[in-house]
């Protein structure tokens, strides 16, 4: 089973779109929103990241909510 860690904030349509996804594939993940997670921002800015979601699966991160990426990702 691959670690899936989401990258979200609150009011972030793709972030939901992301999690559904998960979700509706019955995958789990673990989520870190930047809205109340300062590590979680400081993990992202040190990545370079300005944006959200990032999908981090078994240490490679996806930027966005590229399905196509995650399926492959997946092996789905």
């Amino acid at each position: 089973m691959s670690d899936i860690k989401i990258y979200t904030s609150s009011t972030c349509v793709f972030c939901k779109a992301a999690k559904q996804f998960f979700n509706d594939n019955n995958i789990d993940f673990t989520e870190y929103n930047v809205d109340d997670d300062k590590d979680a921002v400081d993990y992202l800015v040190s990545k370079g990241y300005r944006g959200v979601p990032v999908i981090n699966i078994d240490g490679e991160d996806i930027v966005g909510f590229d399905k196509e990426a995650i399926e492959e990702k997946l092996g789905l």
